[in-house]
């Protein structure tokens, strides 16, 4: 696929997806879309790929629809994606309850780190909760911009800020659509971590190297899914799956070099890395 308003890279078996309409501040579009699935399907697939973080070109990480795409919505008075119907599907398959817009990121076999560098209202907004780690630069700001816009709450915000912050808060920022800034994000859990400006990419990219050197591929894939499926569950059920998953892990070759290097105090080496 041509990337128009994406761009890719891959260092040290880390992915970097970046937004790149800095002269829209990365506004959300259907072509945007289009290309950040197919980008998030190659990640993924890619043997070599251990982890991804996602980031915006320029001062913003995406604030929200396109101005000019909601012109066309109100015009023609009903919403239009604008993505095609052979668009990625990336992490389809895995559970029926990720196999929506969005939701796909639960169903990646690899965490997801999102660097926002800039504003992130709207589907920005609701792209950053859907990361599993999200790092911020100091002073910017979000909102979920709907209600001012005699919108729902979009992409599953309604779902995802309750359980990242709260139902009080989470209620206050999706019934107001008010402006809140980093500082603020990171107080009330909605930011792991703030990094100035020149250190957020590195820092990113540091943690997702971390990850990848010190836990192994299949820990890393079934935790992202345990997660995510248990929110979807019952505690029993969460039990059932993790005796499950103990069982057939410890059968593998990981999982008897983690205890040797336990043992002998020592970074691993992942047999699974060296036959993919």
């Amino acid at each position: 696929m041509e990337l128009k308003n994406t761009a890719y890279e891959v260092e040290q078996r880390v992915a970097t997806i970046w937004l790149d309409r800095p002269h829209r501040m990365n506004a959300w579009t259907g072509r945007l879309h289009t290309e950040y699935r197919y980008l998030l399907q190659q990640a993924n697939d890619d043997t070599e790929v251990g982890a991804i973080v996602v980031t915006g070109r320029g001062r913003g990480f995406c604030v929200g629809g396109d101005s000019e795409a909601l012109t066309g919505h109100s015009k023609r008075g009903s919403y239009d994606a604008g993505t095609p119907q052979d668009i990625a599907k990336p992490g389809y398959g895995v559970n029926a309850n990720f196999d929506a817009a969005f939701a796909y990121h639960f169903g990646l076999s690899k965490p997801v780190i999102a660097a926002v560098n800039g504003p992130a209202a709207g589907v920005g907004l609701a792209l950053a909760c859907f990361a599993d780690i999200r790092f911020a630069v100091p002073g910017i700001k979000f909102t979920t911009a709907h209600g001012k816009l005699n919108l729902p709450a979009e992409y599953g915000l309604s779902w995802m800020l309750p359980r990242i912050v709260g139902l009080g808060r989470a209620n206050d920022l999706l019934l107001t659509s008010r402006v809140f800034y980093s500082e603020e994000a990171e107080r009330i859990g909605f930011i792991n971590q703030l990094v100035p400006a020149e250190e957020l990419l590195t820092a990113s990219q540091s943690y997702a190297r971390d990850l990848i050197a010190t836990v192994a591929p299949e820990s890393l894939r079934q935790t992202r899914w345990q997660v995510y499926q248990d929110l979807h569950g019952d505690v029993a059920s969460s039990v059932d799956t993790s005796e499950q998953l103990l069982d057939a892990m410890m059968r593998e070759d990981d999982y008897r070099e983690g205890v040797k290097a336990f043992i002998e105090k020592r970074p691993p080496q992942w047999p699974s890395l060296k036959n993919p």
